[in-house]
C-alpha cells in the first residue's frame, strides 16, 4: 500500500492531457514519487542536522534538491515558519493551502515612513602622525588583549610594550593649527588694508611688508585660502581680483616664503582670472580694465610656470591644456579667448605655438571672423581687436624664435598673402601680411619652408 495517494497521479495526469492512464501505471508512478519525496527529506534533515537546528525550513529543502541535482524551488523563501490550512473539496480528498496574511490597507497607508538611509560621503583621517595613531573616533581603539600580553619588569617586551601603550608614548590628540596673537594682528590688518579702494598707501604698505617680511611663513596658507574666496565670490569686481593677484604677486617675491607646495592652491585662482567667462561688471568691460587684468594673470603664471615647472613635470601641460580648450570653445566669450592665447604664448613658449596655436589658427579663422565684425553696424568689434593683437603677439614669439639669417623661400605679393592665408586663416593671414614684416611671414611659414 503506498502512502502517497495515486488519485493525485490520476489529477495530474488529467492535467496536462491523459484522460486515461492504467491502474498499475498509476501506482509505479506513486511509489517512485514517494521514494523520491522521501530522499529529498533525508538530505533536508541533514542539512537541517549540520545546521544545529530542530525545525526544517524551505531552505533545507531548497539545498537538498540542488544536491540532487534537481531544480530547486521558488517562491517559498521566508525566515517565518509557514501556516498551512486544511481545506475539503469532497469526501476523503483534503487540499492544504498556504495561508496569506492579512494586511490592513488603512494602517499601511498610516503608518510612518521609515527614514531616508544616509548618502555615502567620503571623508579623509591622519591614521598616525610621526608614528602615534591620534585618539579620534574615526581609528580604532586599542584592544585590552594587548596589555595584558605586555609583560611588566626590566625584561619587558618592548613590542608588545608599544602594542600595549606601556613604552611612556602617549597618544597625540589633533592640534589645530594655532597663531601668536602678533601674526593675527598681521592678517587682520593686511587683508583689508589689501582691498581698501580708498587708500593707495595703505596698500602699497602692506604689498611691500609681503614681498619683505620674513616672518610670515605660517601666514601663507590663509593668504592663500583668503584669495581663493575673494576670486570665488567676486568675480564682478575686477579691483578685488587685481588685487588678489597682485597679492599673489606678492607673496611669490618674497624671498624668505617657500611657496612649492602652495602652488596646487593658487594656480586655479590665476587661472580663473586669465580665462573666467565673465569678469568684471559691464563697466569694466566698456573701459577694457579685465583686459589688463588678464594681462597680469597671464604674467603671473608665466612666471610660477617658469619658477616651479622644473619640479613639476605635469604643471606646465595642464594649464596648456586648459588655455587650447578654452580656445577652440567657440562659446567663450572674447575675454577668455584672449586670455587662452595669453596663457598659451606664455606658458608653452615658441615651440607651444608652433605645436598648438598655429595648426588650430585656421579652424578658429570662421569664429574669429564672427567676432571680429558687428552684424549690425559692418563695423570692426574693439574687444575683438585684442584678441587679434594677442595672436600677433603669440606670431611674434616665432619671429624672435626663428632661425638667424633664414632665406625668404616664399613668394612675394599676393601669392604670400594666399600662403599666410591659407596656412593661418583669413584674418590672421591677412593682418601677418599687412604688417609688411617679412621675416614675420617667414617664421609663420617655417614648417612649410622646411618641407
Amino acid at each position: 500500500m503506498s502512502v502517497w495517494n495515486p488519485e493525485n497521479v490520476t489529477d495530474v495526469a488529467e492535467s496536462i492531457g491523459i484522460a486515461s492512464l492504467n491502474r498499475e501505471v498509476v501506482e509505479h508512478l506513486s511509489r517512485d514519487v514517494e521514494y523520491r519525496i522521501s530522499e529529498v527529506l533525508t538530505e533536508a534533515l541533514k542539512f537541517m542536522r549540520h545546521a544545529k537546528r530542530t525545525t526544517l525550513t524551505t531552505q533545507d529543502v531548497s539545498q537538498a534538491l540542488r544536491l540532487l541535482d534537481v531544480e530547486p524551488l521558488y517562491g517559498y523563501d521566508s525566515t517565518r515558519p509557514l501556516r498551512f490550512g486544511e481545506a475539503s473539496i469532497g469526501p476523503g480528498q483534503p487540499l492544504f493551502y498556504v495561508e496569506d496574511e492579512e494586511v490592513d490597507f488603512e494602517k499601511l497607508i498610516n503608518a510612518p515612513l521609515p527614514k531616508v538611509p544616509r548618502e555615502i560621503s567620503f571623508t579623509a583621517h591622519w591614521l598616525a602622525v610621526e608614528g602615534v595613531q591620534p585618539s579620534i573616533p574615526q581609528n580604532p581603539i586599542s584592544t585590552q588583549s594587548n596589555a595584558e600580553l605586555a609583560t611588566r619588569g626590566p625584561g619587558a617586551n618592548s613590542t608588545l610594550a608599544a602594542l600595549s601603550g606601556n613604552d611612556n608614548q602617549g597618544v597625540k590628540p589633533p592640534v589645530k593649527h594655532v597663531l601668536s596673537k602678533e601674526l593675527q594682528l598681521y592678517f587682520d590688518r593686511v587683508a583689508p588694508a589689501i582691498m581698501d579702494e580708498t587708500n593707495e598707501d595703505y596698500r602699497t604698505a602692506a604689498f611691500a611688508s609681503l614681498k619683505t617680511d620674513t616672518g610670515i611663513h605660517q601666514l601663507v596658507p590663509y593668504f592663500v585660502q583668503f584669495v581663493a574666496n575673494k576670486v570665488t565670490h567676486n568675480l564682478k569686481s575686477t579691483f578685488i581680483l587685481l588685487q588678489s593677484m597682485q597679492l599673489v604677486a606678492a607673496l611669490l617675491e618674497n624671498p624668505s616664503l617657500y611657496m612649492a607646495p602652495y602652488v596646487p592652491s593658487i594656480v586655479p585662482s590665476v587661472l580663473t582670472c586669465l580665462i573666467g567667462k565673465n569678469l568684471g561688471s559691464p563697466s569694466d568691460m566698456a573701459d577694457d580694465v579685465h583686459f589688463a587684468l588678464r594681462d597680469f594673470s597671464a604674467s603671473l603664471l608665466s612666471s610660477i610656470a617658469r619658477r616651479y615647472g622644473p619640479t613639476s613635470s605635469t604643471l606646465k601641460p595642464r594649464i596648456a591644456r586648459s588655455c587650447l580648450s578654452n580656445l577652440l570653445d567657440s562659446n567663450k566669450p572674447v575675454g577668455t579667448h584672449y586670455g587662452a592665447v595669453l596663457g598659451l604664448t606664455f606658458i608653452a613658449g615658441a615651440a607651444g605655438v608652433r605645436s598648438l596655436l598655429v595648426p588650430n589658427l585656421k579652424a578658429y579663422d570662421a569664429h574669429l571672423q564672427r567676432i571680429l565684425f558687428d552684424n549690425s553696424t559692418g563695423l570692426r568689434r574693439p574687444e575683438a581687436e585684442f584678441v587679434v593683437r594677442a595672436l600677433m603677439r603669440a606670431l611674434e614669439v616665432l619671429e624672435q624664435d626663428a632661425v638667424a639669417g633664414m632665406q625668404n623661400g616664399h613668394p612675394e605679393g599676393q601669392a604670400l598673402r594666399e600662403r599666410l592665408v591659407e596656412a593661418i586663416g583669413e584674418v590672421m593671414g591677412a593682418a601677418v601680411f599687412e604688417s609688411g614684416r617679412q621675416g614675420l611671414a617667414n617664421a609663420v611659414l617655417e614648417k612649410d619652408l622646411a618641407v
